[in-house]
């Protein structure tokens, strides 16, 4: 991944399994300027029981009697659809990233050539899955949502045994409620995350709104992964907790403006101010009329400005010398 934030739009399954969709997924993802483009990839068999329940955000996201398996059977997206929604993404010049949720659908993802894998937070616990991308060898995003330190520790240890080296893997803090509600979002544990594992942080947001993603980047945050969709009034589990297009464009225009905003480390005057030291800092000047020899004081000396002459912090030094000619009101001394 580059050194610039890293900015992934969440598609997810907001694509409703239609091929048309998702295209216009992609289109909207590019317009905004986000770096790559998710969907989801699995076999729902391979993912879930056919009787497990809906999670609590499914079930107020969308109505229906249907178990899991069966919303999730219909998101599904084949092998050819894979192919074609990769090259229309090479068409729109933005990254084709997908999450895998089985070990079979690893195996078509690094088939394909995906570079990034991209680990869910309902996986960080999935020995077989870890070890699996682990061995690729390639560049992980670890999801930690519902994790503490030591399940995350142990996340890591996987990964890197099986073959990831630790410099390739970036974790990101994470919610998996949806919306994320402000009080639980966290973001210090971020930091918390970086500091533990000496890893590169992200985070992956399900909240409404854009703003705690921008402070998630000015708190170090090297991806930022948001889920968007054409209209949050779509039937899906996802749509009602995702950005709409002209939100996602705004997300990624304010995390770019922050990213150039936060700058070096270093303190010293901007490129841009140069031209305002003169006009806006001050000089030791002539309060009134002061003939050659008289005595400088407190009484005949003050300071305004332009810059330019004795600086105000040799005022110590001015007070009690002989003025060296005669001064008019306002005029710079000379020391």
């Amino acid at each position: 991944m580059n050194k610039k934030i890293f900015i992934i739009a969440e598609a997810g399954v907001n694509h409703n399994g239609s091929i048309e969709t998702a295209k216009e997924l992609i289109k909207v993802a590019a317009e905004a300027g986000a770096d790559a483009v998710k969907f989801q990839t699995f076999k729902a068999e391979n993912l879930v029981t056919k009787t497990a329940k809906k999670a609590e955000y499914q079930l107020k996201n969308q109505s229906g009697n249907d178990s899991q398996y069966e919303m999730l059977k219909k998101l599904e997206i084949d092998v050819a659809a894979h192919e074609e929604l990769m090259a229309y993404c090479q068409q729109y010049k933005i990254l084709f990233l997908s999450t895998p949720f089985d070990l079979e659908s690893i195996t078509l993802l690094d088939s394909l050539g995906l570079g990034i894998f991209k680990v869910p937070s309902g996986e960080i616990t999935n020995l077989p899955y870890l070890r699996k991308i682990g061995a690729l060898g390639k560049d992980v995003i670890l999801s930690t949502g519902m994790s503490g330190l030591s399940e995350i520790e142990d996340a890591l240890q996987v990964l890197i045994s099986a073959g990831t080296a630790k410099q390739k893997i970036t974790v990101l803090h994470a919610n998996t409620e949806y919306p994320t509600p402000m009080r639980d979002v966290n973001l210090r544990a971020m930091k918390t995350i970086a500091d533990e594992f000496d890893v590169d942080v992200g985070y992956s947001d399900h909240t409404l709104g854009i703003e705690v993603d921008i402070a998630a980047v000015a708190m170090g945050a090297k991806v930022i992964e948001k889920h968007f969709t054409l209209d949050q009034n779509m039937v899906g589990p996802d749509h009602k907790s995702s950005l709409e297009p002209d939100e996602l464009k705004a997300m990624v225009k304010g995390i770019r403006n922050i990213e150039q905003a936060l700058g070096s480390h270093i303190k010293a005057p901007s490129e841009s101010e140069f031209k305002n030291i003169q006009s806006v800092r001050k000089s030791i000047v002539a309060k009134i009329t002061i003939s050659q020899g008289e005595l400088l004081t407190e009484n005949n000396l003050t300071v305004k400005r332009p810059a330019g002459g004795v600086s105000p912090m040799l005022w110590d030094m001015a007070i009690g010398q002989h003025a060296q000619r005669d001064y008019q009101e306002d005029e710079q001394i000379e020391l």
